[in-house]
């Protein structure tokens, strides 16, 4: 495992592993709530505040949405021309800032 976040409410915790799945958990349980496989190299993680969403960023310059009772996809953001090292929610989860190896940062309406 190489990458791991709380959700705000510390109920649930999301994690990233070197095999490309990212896999949410039940934090009192340790149940594995859900895995979704095959994504791209990430580099940053993070529940929203309300913990419906995971925000995902990728070496393959993506910022993915998903759904953090499903994993399924919600979307895709794309701008960067280089691997994104970091996202991150905004306190009322309207928008996402991200930071990557292309010197820029960008923030992004997700409301």
């Amino acid at each position: 495992v190489k990458l791991v976040a709380f959700s705000r409410d510390g109920t649930r915790v999301v994690s990233w592993a070197g095999d490309n799945t990212v896999k949410i958990w039940n934090a009192e349980t340790g149940a594995e709530v859900c895995t979704v496989r095959k994504l791209y190299e990430v580099k940053s993680i993070c529940f929203s505040p309300d913990g419906k969403w995971v925000v995902c960023g990728s070496r393959d310059r993506e910022i993915k949405i998903r759904n953090a009772a499903t994993g399924a996809m919600v979307c895709t953001l794309r701008g960067h021309t280089k691997s994104v090292t970091r996202v991150e929610f905004s306190d009322n989860g309207k928008q996402i800032i991200s930071a990557s190896f292309d010197d820029t940062v960008r923030f992004w309406d997700v409301a």
